[in-house]
């Protein structure tokens, strides 16, 4: 009697068994990788309701970063720039251009400009700007070059790996105090080690990596 299905499928419960676990590690594998914030946050260039550009003020005119989000070296957030911060400059520049009808509206109403937040982390994250500052941490570390963006856009992560590569290894990230906004500034040409700065002499570089640092 002839067989009712051909050889070849004696070989199926093989192919199963050991092409499905290869699939689902596949799977797993592509969702762990390309899902990450990585690939789906950075690059994230919300239009904000004033067309400002960084690449002009902070890289042409050289503005410092705390001009704009002042006291972010003594608070744990970066305050966005008040109107007022804003019109004391654009009272006299180009104070008759339309692009800047949201803010004269903004300062003569008395409302805020509606910034919209490019950097957010969730309720249950906590980053102190200002300890990082402190600790040498500067705004390229994960801003970038902010002085090149004409639109501002998301160039870090901000996952929890992302944060974790940082404070296990945190001296490559660190840089003198009177450098920090510095978008030029580059460690290596000094050969600069945090370890012979008189700034961080009494300091023990060595962020926490424990969940309570963050996470409370």
């Amino acid at each position: 009697m002839e067989p009712i299905f051909p050889k070849w499928t004696n070989r199926i419960p093989l192919f199963l068994g050991v092409g499905i676990p290869v699939l689902l590690v596949s799977i797993i594998v592509g969702i762990w990788y390309y899902f990450s914030p990585k690939f789906l946050a950075v690059g994230y260039e919300p239009e904000q309701p004033i067309a400002f550009s960084h690449q002009l003020h902070a890289g042409q005119m050289g503005i410092d970063c705390r001009y704009c989000h002042s006291g972010v070296e003594k608070t744990s957030f970066a305050p966005l720039p008040p109107t007022e911060t804003c019109m004391g400059c654009h009272n006299k520049v180009k104070k008759d251009s339309p692009r800047l009808k949201v803010l004269h509206e903004s300062y003569k109403n008395k409302t805020p400009i509606p910034w919209v937040h490019v950097y957010s982390l969730p309720r249950y994250s906590h980053f102190d700007h200002s300890a990082h500052l402190t600790a040498g941490v500067g705004c390229v570390t994960c801003h970038s070059r902010v002085d090149k963006m004409e639109v501002i856009s998301l160039a870090s992560p901000l996952s929890m790996g992302w944060c974790l590569e940082c404070h296990r290894n945190p001296v490559p990230n660190i840089r003198p105090q009177n450098q920090l906004t510095n978008m030029l500034y580059d460690p290596h040409a000094f050969n600069y080690l945090p370890s012979n700065d008189p700034d961080y002499k009494d300091k023990l570089i060595q962020p926490p990596q424990a969940c309570g640092a963050c996470h409370y």
